[in-house]
C-alpha cells in the first residue's frame, strides 16, 4: 500500500509531465516528479550515480580509466557501432577499415569522458574546468560583446556539445539553446536539469522555434546544432565530406529574423592533456541573403571545417545520412555494406 501513490502512475503520466513542462515564452524548465523514482528507473539512477562520483576522481586517473570503459562498452554496443561505421564509410571513402576502427575507438573514448567533465562542471564549478580550457578565437567572441550583437553559435554534434555553453552562461553571459527530449523521462530530466544550472534558457524543438528567436531577440546568445536529418521537405541535399547530406538551412532565416550574427563553435577535449579547446570561427556573414542551396552547402562547409581535424570528438553514431534522394536506399538499412 505504501508504494501506491509513489510508483503508481502510469506511463501516460509521464507525457503528461512533459506537456506540462513544455516550454513557455521563459523556456523549459526541467521539474522533478515521483514517477521518475519508480523502480523501472533505478538503473538511469545509479547510472548518474556513477557519473557523479567519478566527477570527484583525479582527472589524470579518470580520463585513462574512462577511456578504457568507453573503447569496451564502444566494442559491444553493436547498434551504435555499425550507425558510427556507415557515416565514416560514406563520409570518408577512401578510409581503409584500420583508419575507422581507430576513429570509432578513439569516439567511444571521448564519450564518457565528456559526459564525466558535465557532472564535474555541474557538481564542482566552472572554476576547474575553465582552467583546463582554451578558447581559440576568443577575440571574436569579445568583439560581439563589445558592439552588443545577437549571436547564434553553430555547433556540431560533438560529445561535449553542451559544455561551451554552460562556461558561457557561467560567466554572466545569457546563453538560449533548443533540444530534443530523451526518451527517457529520468535521463530526460537530469540531462536538461544540468543544461540549465547555471541559468542557460532552454527551448524543446517539440514546442517550435518561435520561443528560441523570442529569447535570441532579448539578448540570449542562441545554441544551435545543425547536423540532425529533419528529412527532405525542407532540406536541401548537398555535399557533406565525401556524401552529401539532407541539410535544413534553418540559420539564414534565423540571422535575418534574429537580427544575429552566426559564429560556428566546436569543442575538443584532449585525454592526454585533460584540457577542452574551444575553437571559434569567424562569423559566416557571407550567407546574408543568399539562397537555400548556398546556405546549406556554408553550413556544411564548416562543420566539415571543425570536424575534420578531430573526427573522434564528433557523434558519428546519429543517422546523419538518413535522408537519401528518391531512389535511394537508406545507408542504415541496407546489409551489403562491406569493404
Amino acid at each position: 500500500m505504501f508504494f501506491t501513490p509513489l510508483w503508481g502512475i502510469s506511463s501516460e503520466s509521464y507525457l503528461m509531465n512533459k506537456e506540462k513542462d513544455t516550454d513557455s515564452k521563459a523556456g523549459y524548465v526541467p521539474t522533478f516528479h515521483r514517477a521518475y523514482l519508480h523502480p523501472r528507473h533505478w538503473g538511469t539512477w545509479l547510472g548518474a550515480g556513477v557519473l557523479s562520483a567519478l566527477a570527484y576522481m583525479p582527472v589524470k586517473w579518470r580520463d585513462p580509466f574512462l577511456a578504457s570503459i568507453g573503447r569496451f562498452v564502444g566494442r559491444k554496443a553493436k547498434s551504435a557501432r555499425r550507425r558510427a561505421d556507415i557515416n565514416l564509410r560514406y563520409c570518408f571513402p577512401t578510409w581503409n577499415k584500420t583508419q575507422r576502427e581507430t576513429v570509432l575507438d578513439n569516439m567511444f573514448e571521448t564519450a564518457p569522458q565528456s559526459f564525466v567533465m558535465l557532472a564535474e562542471l555541474c557538481l564542482r564549478g566552472p572554476e576547474r574546468i575553465l582552467k583546463r580550457t582554451s578558447w581559440q578565437g576568443l577575440e571574436i567572441i569579445e568583439r560581439f560583446k563589445e558592439q552588443g550583437r545577437n549571436v547564434i553559435f553553430m555547433v556540431p554534434h560533438g560529445w561535449a556539445v553542451d559544455i561551451p555553453a554552460m562556461l558561457l552562461a557561467s560567466t554572466g553571459q545569457k546563453m538560449a539553446a533548443m533540444f530534443h527530449h530523451q526518451k527517457d523521462p529520468v535521463a530526460d530530466y537530469l540531462w536538461n536539469k544540468a543544461r540549465h544550472h547555471f541559468d542557460g534558457r532552454l527551448h524543446s524543438r517539440e514546442a517550435g522555434i518561435k520561443p528560441f528567436i523570442s529569447s535570441v531577440r532579448q539578448g540570449y546568445w542562441g545554441y544551435y546544432l545543425p547536423d540532425q536529418d529533419h528529412g527532405a521537405e525542407h532540406s536541401q541535399f548537398v555535399d557533406f565530406f565525401g556524401t552529401y547530406k539532407a541539410t535544413l538551412p534553418a540559420i539564414g532565416r534565423l540571422m535575418k529574423v534574429c537580427r544575429a550574427a552566426i559564429v560556428p563553435l566546436f569543442p575538443v577535449y584532449c585525454h592526454k592533456t585533460h584540457k577542452l579547446s574551444i575553437i571559434v570561427r569567424e562569423p559566416m556573414d557571407d550567407i546574408e541573403d543568399k539562397d537555400d542551396a548556398y546556405i546549406a552547402r556554408r553550413m556544411n562547409e564548416e562543420l566539415e571545417a571543425l570536424v575534420t581535424p578531430t573526427p573522434e570528438q564528433y557523434t558519428w553514431i546519429l543517422k546523419l545520412l538518413k535522408t537519401r534522394k528518391e531512389g535511394e536506399i537508406e545507408p542504415y538499412a541496407r546489409e551489403n555494406i562491406l569493404d
